[in-house]
């Protein structure tokens, strides 16, 4: 990839008809197939017993972590949150560990990309917290303490979403281009050192990523439980 090109999105590998298939994309669909084969490969012959594959016994400390995790940040039943932030984590995760491979540049490096799962996580939110609390009781969230907060909640959900996007997307693009740079200045020795930092922080950038994503549902799950508690407590005393 030419340094002098901020996105991956710049890089235009073929045309489907009026659509482009830019480096983003094709990377993408490379993820997720690669996903899918780990998947099938993993699950194809599960065991219970104590014989079991080495790919078994990573994923089930991989969804043993995540189920904690989560289950310490709602402090609820984390079952069903599990499916979506754990996509989450998997998905940035194998992107960004990924970057190491040379010529191979991260989809989350891509702001269309780390857009589009903030979006995913701005539609998750009133999902999960509609499904939690009911429509009526989640929208009241909007108007407290008094109905003239709405645009200002509103706001609120629309700038966390864009600092989702624009976090994960300006981390993992300047780690690459810095990669890319001491490639050029240096090729034997930076890249190494380099490597090793990125991966740490494409890690830490999904933990990251993933969390908040589970601290803006659980908020938006848990605001009915606590405002029957304070009522409680209040007719308590």
């Amino acid at each position: 990839m030419d340094m002098t090109q901020i996105s991956p999105d710049q890089v235009i590998y073929t045309h489907i008809g009026p659509f482009a298939i830019s480096a983003t994309i094709a990377y993408t669909w490379l993820i997720i197939l690669l996903l899918a084969a780990l998947s099938i490969a993993i699950t194809r012959r599960l065991s219970t017993g104590p014989a079991m594959s080495r790919g078994q016994n990573v994923m089930e400390i991989l969804v043993g972590g995540l189920l904690s995790q989560i289950k310490d940040v709602s402090g609820e039943d984390p079952e069903p949150y599990l499916s979506f932030v754990g996509t989450l984590f998997v998905f940035i995760v194998i992107s960004n560990t990924l970057a190491v491979v040379p010529g191979f540049t991260p989809p989350t490096a891509s702001l269309s990309t780390t857009a589009a799962l903030a979006i995913c996580v701005f539609v998750a939110v009133p999902f999960y917290g509609i499904s939690s609390q009911g429509f009526v009781n989640y929208m009241r969230l909007y108007i407290k303490p008094s109905v003239f907060m709405l645009p200002f909640n509103i706001m609120g959900e629309l700038s966390r979403t864009l600092a989702l996007a624009v976090r994960l997307f300006g981390n993992m693009m300047s780690a690459t281009k810095i990669v890319m740079i001491l490639l050029a200045v240096a090729p034997l020795f930076f890249p190494v050192v380099m490597n090793a930092l990125g991966l740490l922080t494409g890690i830490i950038q999904a933990y990251i990523f993933a969390i908040l994503a589970m601290v803006y549902i659980a908020s938006a799950s848990q605001a009915r439980k606590k405002t029957e508690q304070k009522e409680i407590d209040t007719s308590e005393q």
